[in-house]
C-alpha cells in the first residue's frame, strides 16, 4: 500500500529554477543590450561635398537646333503652310565627362505623336555621354510640326557642347 505524504514541501532544484528564467531572460534582456549598443555614426559633410561636384559637373549646355521635314515619297502635293516643331519639354542632359570642349550631336525625328523617335549620335562624347544624351532625348516632347494643318514628323538636329 502506498503512504501519502502530507506535510511536504516539493524542493526545486536551482538548475531547474534557471530553465524556467532563462527564456524571459532572452525576451527581456537581449534585446535591450543589442539596442544600447547601437551606435549611430556621426554626420558626414558628404552630402555637401556631392552637390559641390554636382555644381562643378552640371552646367547648362549650349544648344543649337535646327529642323527639316522629313520626305515621304507618297508625298505628292507640297506643303504651303508648313510649322516646325514646336518644344514643350526639352530638358538637359548631362554630359559627362564635363570638359570644356566637348561636343555631342544628336538626330532625331519628332513624330507625329510629338515624341522623339531613332535618336542617332553624330558627334559621340564617349559611351557614358552619349548613354545620358539618347536617354534625356528621349523623354523631350514636341507639338509635331505641321503640313497645311496635318502634323507630319520633322527631322531634328540638335547640337550640345560646352563653352
Amino acid at each position: 500500500m502506498m503512504k501519502a505524504l502530507t506535510g511536504v514541501v516539493p524542493v526545486i532544484s536551482k538548475s531547474h529554477q534557471m530553465l524556467r528564467i532563462w527564456p524571459w531572460f532572452l525576451i527581456l534582456v537581449v534585446p535591450c543590450a543589442t539596442v544600447a549598443s547601437v551606435q549611430t555614426a556621426p554626420f558626414l559633410p558628404r552630402q555637401s561635398l556631392i552637390s559641390e561636384r554636382e555644381h562643378q559637373v552640371w552646367k547648362t549646355p549650349k544648344r543649337a537646333a535646327e529642323f527639316r521635314d522629313v520626305p515621304h515619297v507618297s508625298a505628292k502635293a507640297r506643303c504651303e503652310d508648313t510649322r516646325p516643331p514646336q518644344a514643350i519639354t526639352t530638358p538637359d542632359p548631362l554630359l559627362v565627362p564635363a570638359g570644356p570642349g566637348l561636343r555631342v550631336k544628336v538626330s532625331f525625328i519628332v513624330g507625329t505623336d510629338g515624341r522623339v523617335h531613332s535618336p542617332l549620335i553624330l558627334q559621340s562624347a564617349g559611351p557614358v555621354g552619349d548613354r545620358n544624351v539618347l536617354r534625356t532625348v528621349r523623354t523631350w516632347r514636341y507639338r509635331p510640326a505641321t503640313c497645311n494643318g496635318v502634323p507630319t514628323e520633322a527631322e531634328g538636329k540638335i547640337e550640345f557642347s560646352r563653352r
